[in-house]
Parts: C-alpha cells; sequence; structure tokens
C-alpha cells in the first residue's frame, strides 16, 4: 500500500485512534485479515467471524510487524477503532485507488472469472506494474485488501467481482470504481439465490451500469456470444467492445482447435491486425477467456502480436483450476476442484475427452471424479442429471460420482441415459474415491477432480499424487 499515516487512515475510514504512542507512524505494507500473513509496516484488519475471532489475534499480529490493527474495540495494541472494519477497509481502499490514478480493470461473469482475470493480469504485466487477486478474492473484503496492494508506480489494477445477490456488484464497483468493466457470461452459478438467469443478468449488469460515459474513457467489454450479456450495452453509457467468434464481435476467434494434448490453437482477429495463438490452457471454453482478455488488453494500448505471445505463454495463477499433472507412470490429474457450476462442469468435462483423445497410449482411459455443485435451488437435481447424462454422451470411460444426494443424482444420470455396469459408480466420500482410484488407474489414463468448494475434492488429486515421483505441472 502507499505509505499513509496512521493519523491519514484513521480520518480516512473515520476511526478512533487507541493505544498509538505516535500517530505520524506510516503503514508501508499490506493491509491482512490473516494474522499468519502480516508483514513488517502492515495493518491488520480484524473480524469477528461465526468461528474465529480476528481480534483475538491483535497482539500476535502487531507482534509479527504489523503498525496497528483495524478493529471494532480496543484490543491492547496500537489500533484503528471503527464501527465496522469491512466499511473502512472500503473507505480506505476507495482513497487509495483515487490517490494512484491507476487504471483499473473489472470483471465478472458466472463461469471463468478467475481463469480470464489470471490472463489479464498476465497480459497487462507486460505493458506496465499490475496488481491483481489471488484466488478469486472478490467479495466486499478480497477486493479492498487486493486494490490496498497497489503501490505508487501501479499503471493497472485488476479486480474480479463476485456477486449473490442483486446489489452486490453495485456495492464493489462502489468501493472501487473500474474504467473498463468486463461481463464474461450469464449461466447459473448461484441460480438457488438469484432464482433465474435474468436475475443474474441483472446483477451482472451492474458492472456496465457502474462505468465512466464514454466521453470520459469508460470501456464496457461484454460478450457477444452471449445474448443476456449482450444486451447489457443497453444498459451502459460507456463505450462497448464486444468479444466471441460471433461475426459481429470486435476481438474474434477464427479456425478454433484443439491440438492433440487438448490445447486450443485459434486466429485472434482485432481491429489492428490478426495473429496466431497457441494457449497452454485446457479446454476449448478458454477460447472465450482468452478473447476477453484480449479484448480488454487491445484497449489498453497493446498490440495484436504482443497480446498474441503473451497468450500464448500465459498459465495457471491460482490453484486447483484445471491444474495439469503427468504422474511418473503416465497417469495424468486434472485438478480443477475449487468450484463448479453446471457451466464449468460440462466444458472441463470436454476437456477432459480431448485431452484422452489420440495423443494418449492404446487403452487409456477419461476418469471424471465429480461431486457437489452447490447453490443451484430447484435446479440442482436436472443439472446434476444433466452432467451425469453428458458424461455418457461425450463416451467418458469411467464417471466416480462423489457425496450424498447430489453425486446419486449425478450417477442416476449416467445409468439413465445407458452407463450400466462399471462404467459409473458412486462412492460415499473422497476416501472411497481415492480407495478406488488407486486400484483401477493404469498409465495412459486422465482423470478430472471437480466439485464445489465446499466438497473439498482437491484431497483426491492431491492424495494421487502423494508418493508419486514428481512430474511435470502443465500450464504454469
Amino acid at each position: 500500500m502507499i505509505a499513509l499515516s496512521l493519523a491519514e487512515i484513521a480520518a480516512i475510514v473515520g476511526g478512533q485512534p487507541h493505544d498509538i504512542p505516535d500517530p505520524a507512524v506510516r503503514v508501508t505494507g499490506s493491509v491482512v485479515y490473516d494474522s499468519r500473513a502480516v508483514e513488517p509496516g502492515g495493518l491488520f484488519a480484524a473480524f469477528a467471524g461465526d468461528r474465529v475471532d480476528g481480534h483475538d489475534y491483535a497482539r500476535r499480529a502487531v507482534e509479527a510487524g504489523a503498525v496497528a490493527v483495524l478493529a471494532t474495540r480496543p484490543v491492547g495494541v496500537p489500533a484503528i477503532v471503527v464501527d465496522d472494519v469491512v466499511q473502512a477497509l472500503g473507505a480506505l481502499a476507495r482513497t487509495v485507488v483515487e490517490r494512484l490514478g491507476a487504471t483499473t480493470v473489472a470483471l465478472t461473469g458466472s463461469a471463468g472469472k478467475t481463469s480470464t482475470k489470471d490472463l489479464i493480469a498476465q497480459l497487462l504485466r507486460r505493458a506496465g506494474p499490475t496488481v491483481w487477486p489471488e484466488g478469486n478474492l472478490n467479495n466486499e473484503i478480497g477486493l479492498p485488501v487486493t486494490a490496498l496492494r497497489a503501490e505508487q508506480d501501479t499503471r493497472f489494477l485488476v479486480l474480479e467481482m463476485g456477486a449473490r445477490y442483486i446489489g452486490d456488484i453495485r456495492y464493489l464497483t462502489g468501493l472501487v470504481p473500474p474504467t473498463v468493466g468486463l461481463v464474461l457470461n450469464v449461466g447459473t452459478a448461484h441460480i438457488g439465490e438469484f432464482g433465474g438467469r435474468e436475475q443474474i443478468a441483472q446483477a451482472k449488469g451492474e458492472m456496465v451500469e457502474s462505468l465512466p460515459s464514454a466521453a470520459d474513457g469508460g470501456v464496457a467489454v461484454l460478450n457477444a456470444d452471449d445474448p443476456l450479456v449482450r444486451a447489457m450495452a443497453s444498459r451502459t453509457k460507456a463505450r462497448v467492445v464486444l468479444f466471441g467468434e460471433s461475426g459481429e464481435a470486435d476481438v474474434q476467434a477464427e479456425n478454433v482447435r484443439l491440438t492433440a494434448t487438448g490445447q486450443p490453437a485459434f486466429r485472434l482477429r482485432t481491429p489492428s491486425g490478426c495473429s496466431e495463438v497457441t494457449l497452454r490452457l485446457y479446454g476449448e471454453h478458454h477460447v472465450s477467456n482468452a478473447l476477453a482478455a484480449a479484448a480488454v488488453a487491445h484497449e489498453l494500448g497493446m498490440s495484436v502480436d504482443e497480446i498474441a505471445v503473451a497468450l500464448s505463454e500465459a498459465g495457471t495463477l491460482s490453484r486447483w483450476r484445471m491444474e495439469v499433472t503427468e504422474r511418473a507412470d503416465g497417469v495424468t490429474i486434472v485438478n480443477d476442484a475449487y468450484n463448479a457450476n453446471p457451466e464449468s462442469m460440462r466444458a472441463a468435462l470436454r476437456a477432459l475427452v480431448a485431452m484422452g483423445g489420440a495423443s494418449r497410449p492404446e487403452g487409456s482411459r477419461t476418469w471424471a471424479v465429480l461431486g457437489q455443485m452447490a447453490e443451484l435451488g430447484d435446479a440442482s437435481l436436472s443439472e446434476h442429471d444433466a452432467v451425469g447424462r453428458l458424461a455418457v454422451r461425450l463416451n467418458v470411460s469411467k464417471l466416480v460420482a462423489v457425496g450424498g444426494r447430489e453425486a446419486s443424482w449425478l450417477r442416476l444420470g449416467a445409468y439413465n441415459e445407458g452407463s450400466w455396469g462399471e462404467e459409473s459408480v458412486h462412492v460415499s466420500d473422497a476416501r472411497a474415491a481415492i480407495d478406488l482410484l488407486r486400484s483401477e488407474l493404469r498409465p495412459g489414463d486422465v482423470v478430472l477432480v471437480k466439485a464445489s468448494r465446499s466438497v473439498g475434492l482437491e484431497k483426491v488429486a492431491q492424495a494421487l499424487l502423494e508418493n508419486a515421483t514428481e512430474g511435470e505441472v502443465a500450464g504454469r
């Protein structure tokens, strides 16, 4: 964070200093909410959660080097006491970003946010100092914490914005107003909370409503291939830039194909020219993510050739998102267990099939180890059933449905589509899946592991890599 004195911070957040010997002392390090991540000169934000109260770790944070604590009560160490730590962080972030003058790029969508954010960051950092969130810090806490990592020389600030309810993105764009706003897609993630795709579109469209006018430099980057996103053009005063495979897109992908290893290749067409791209990422769904990143980078001054090179060299920056590791015995593990929704599940299954294609040894198999997709509400049964059916239609060799009721729906969908015998199986938990796979896998097999974060299926992928000779992690 840019250096600010404790007195300045207290004034910005409307807080009261407590036990601060010298209000002129400056915060020169990061703002964090995990006392284990404190660095010298930093500021520790204490949150009172359901299970852990950050105030109990205030002394530990100061002993680790924090200058002070942002808290809702005195904690016996230097602190700025506020009514609401979340609101205080937001006020601090907005002030810091306004003083810096960096170009803020914000993105949202039902699927692909984190992968696209990582691509944008890898492109823009070639053009200047860039700050972006690690993982998916995309809520009212993670977003200001990310923004507060910006320094005096930061040129680009890339922010991911998530939403569970209408108004969430409006709130986040109020904290750190973007100049460039990107909407990837409108799917069914969190449909249980929203109630329908039209309501999801209403929420995601708050991104483009927040942008400055075209005269003031605002740019809305929209997916031309998604009708609900394309329609958001009428909700913004910003200049609209379209990406996609549609003929009306400003940034297009032509001649899309997959390599023998399942990595997308295409011709990138922009208003300033064309160039060939071969991604290191796996699955055709990354073409749309790459086009979105290319559209943003092109608007911010990068040439088509610079963009193509950067895209072709970009890898995954966030854990457990199509993280591909080949074991020494030839078994490939695809850890995509960070999260799941119907759109990303379908994309991952298609990527799995592509990866298990002609380049694999004869007799090799594809395994889909799948768990619950959370927060689907009344659509949960039909969506899990559909994913199970799709696995059969795509000729996935083995489906392992892990967990309770939702997993049984996955297995039932596969069964009703014609997956009888040993082609699909329902197991109770991760341990049972691990035991099954360890006994059944053979060289050349490809294993996809995917479920919502709450299921914790990354344990399966990690267990399958334990005690194995270290292989190459692709896409990094």
